[in-house]
């Protein structure tokens, strides 16, 4: 038996140990995430905005 098929086969066997979440739980968890990555955008955009504005103004 080649390497390559005795990897795949004990993928198969591993995956099948694996605690998948349910279709709710993925959800809500991309919900999160989405939600957590447009809180930090918008966070370092104003900051971005707040430092920009203060350079342009007092430093140049």
């Amino acid at each position: 038996m080649s390497k390559l098929t005795q990897y795949v086969k004990d993928t198969k066997g591993e995956l099948k140990h694996v605690s998948w979440p349910t279709q709710k739980q993925t959800v809500i968890f991309t919900t999160l995430v989405i939600l957590i990555s447009i809180f930090i955008a918008a966070f370092l955009g104003a900051f971005d905005f707040i430092f920009t504005g203060f350079i342009n103004n007092y430093v140049i």
